[in-house]
Order: C-alpha cells, then structure tokens, then sequence
C-alpha cells in the first residue's frame, strides 16, 4: 500500500517524459518503491491513502498504471485529475476510505460497480464508493475514446448522426 500523497510525478517521472511511454512505465513509482513496476503483474490492484495521484494534469502517470497491467486503483481519495484521466483512459479507480487496513501482497477483488473491494488474503470486505453506470460503460470499452467512437458507430447504423 501506497502513502498519502503519490503524486504524478512519481507515477510518470518527468526525466522520463520525452521517450516512449513503455519506457515511462519501467519507472512508475520507482522513487517510493523501487522493485515496483518491474513486480507488478497483470491484473494487480494498486493501493493508495489520501490524495492519489496529485500534481500535474499529465495523463501519462495513469497511462502506465494501465501499461503495467494494474487492474484497479484503489486509495482513501484520489488528485482529481488522475482520477478522471485514469477513468478516461479505462483504468478503475475507487474510492474506499477503509482501504488502510490491506497489507502488500494482500489479494483483492475490485468490484467498482456494486462499490465493494474483496480482500481474499485477509478474508475480509471494504465498501467503496460505486461507479456510476456510465463509467462503468466507459471502463468497459477500454475508455472515453473508444467509448465515444462506439457510441458514434451505433448511432450512424441507426441513422442519427447526432
């Protein structure tokens, strides 16, 4: 579990910046944890306190939570603008203010719809604040992009291109 804080600029550091966003993924989080991104595996559940991913507008520090595979976050409260651009680009994120209590390495199952966070390590459950629908549509089509491309497309066939 991740501190209070975790800025943007730990998540995307800008020496990193100017090459290429698999190259930027390799050191997500690397000033707090070093052995973080090269451990993370497909489908894992970061874990933040307060203020998750505050800092700059650079949509790069959700982007490589999503490069590395990470399936969710989850953190007592998010920076506004990671939490939106995480949900934009397709990445889960969640509020749960009781989400102290997971250790590293704890097992969870994030269900964003029905607002409940399963720790299976643990044997215990987390109520979170749900998603809304919409962006859980959002989510599920990989993002705000191919979201509104899908729904473009659906429109056409129907003959309303509004």
């Amino acid at each position: 579990m991740f501190g209070d804080d975790i800025d943007t600029d730990v998540l995307a550091p800008g020496q990193y910046m100017k090459g290429p966003v698999a190259e930027l993924a390799k050191h997500c989080l690397e000033a707090v944890d070093p052995a973080f991104a090269p451990g993370v595996a497909d489908g894992d559940v970061v874990v933040g306190g307060r203020n998750f991913g505050l800092g700059s507008s650079r949509e790069q520090a959700a982007q490589v939570l999503k490069i590395l595979g990470i399936e969710a976050v989850v953190a007592r409260s998010f920076g506004g603008i990671f939490y939106r651009n995480a949900l934009n680009l397709g990445l889960v994120a969640v509020v749960c203010p009781a989400i102290c209590a997971v250790k590293p390495g704890d097992i969870l199952i994030v269900d964003a719809r029905a607002g409940r966070i399963e720790n299976r390590t643990q044997n215990d459950s987390y109520e979170c604040e749900p998603l809304p629908e919409h962006l859980i549509s959002m989510i599920e089509a990989g993002g705000l992009i191919p979201h509104l491309e899908r729904k473009l497309a659906a429109e056409l066939k129907n003959g309303d291109p509004t």
